[in-house]
């Protein structure tokens, strides 16, 4: 029902448009193609500024590009060809759905035994669904899933660093003679906390063969956090090294 109305405005703004001429030029359509350009990159900018302000690898020039191209792919598919032609407006449309998902690709990195900027991939990805939202005249349908978008990045962030708080990432070193796991473990015990996601590696330092831990934990009782379990790490263990990792 709610797409059905926002199909039927958005094609009565574009049958508007398209039934301007001025002495037989259809002038109305070229003020509808810009209208969609520049609402795909109102909205596409909107999102790749936040990503900026988060410092993250793909920020507000890749968001505009990828928002302006899929608009211009779609204005293509629907006007760039001959009418009396047989074709399929989708066609471009799903060669961009797949295209940019490389692109997004590019943005997911693995660190710290972690996968770092899925947000962000998703973020190029939904930019390039406003794109083609805005060059095939869904106008209302660009807009409200851009307010949803922003409200998921910024209005559920707080809610997601709560969560993180519970499950902080630790990462520690020690020489690969020593029984750092089972020390860790111990140590978990004591505080009343669950291990989760370890990962192992191996690796030489000066000659020394060290084994590097990445783990996190899951804080069940309410006596304790993260700061609390890091000290206890330093105090109670041989490890070398013990950092809490922060969360992106």
């Amino acid at each position: 029902m709610i797409i059905e109305l926002l199909t039927t405005f958005d094609q009565r703004i574009a049958e508007y448009f398209n039934n301007w001429t001025v002495d037989g030029w259809p002038v109305g359509n070229l003020y509808l193609v810009l209208i969609a350009v520049m609402l795909a990159l109102l909205l596409c900018g909107t999102v790749g500024f936040e990503r900026e302000l988060r410092g993250r690898s793909a920020g507000l020039r890749t968001h505009l590009l990828v928002g302006m191209g899929s608009c211009i792919v779609m204005i293509i598919s629907i006007y760039g060809f001959p009418a009396g032609q047989t074709r399929d407006v989708a066609r471009l449309a799903a060669q961009v759905v797949s295209g940019v998902g490389f692109l997004g690709a590019g943005t997911i990195i693995y660190r710290n035994a972690g996968i770092k900027g899925l947000t962000t991939a998703g973020t190029i990805w939904i930019s390039m669904a406003i794109g083609l939202a805005c060059g095939s005249m869904n106008f209302l349908l660009a807009i409200l899933a851009t307010t949803i978008l922003m409200f998921v990045l910024i209005g559920l962030r707080g809610l997601e660093g709560r969560i993180n708080k519970r499950r902080p990432t630790f990462v520690v070193q020690a020489p690969a003679t020593i029984p750092i796991l089972a020390q860790i473990m111990r140590v978990s015990d004591e505080r009343n906390c669950n291990l989760t996601s370890i990962h192992s590696e191996r690796f030489d330092k000066d000659g020394v063969e060290m084994m590097e831990i990445y783990f996190k934990i899951n804080i069940v009782s309410k006596d304790s956090d993260a700061e609390v379990f890091l000290e206890a790490l330093r105090a109670r263990t041989d490890a070398t090294t013990v950092q809490l990792l922060e969360h992106h």
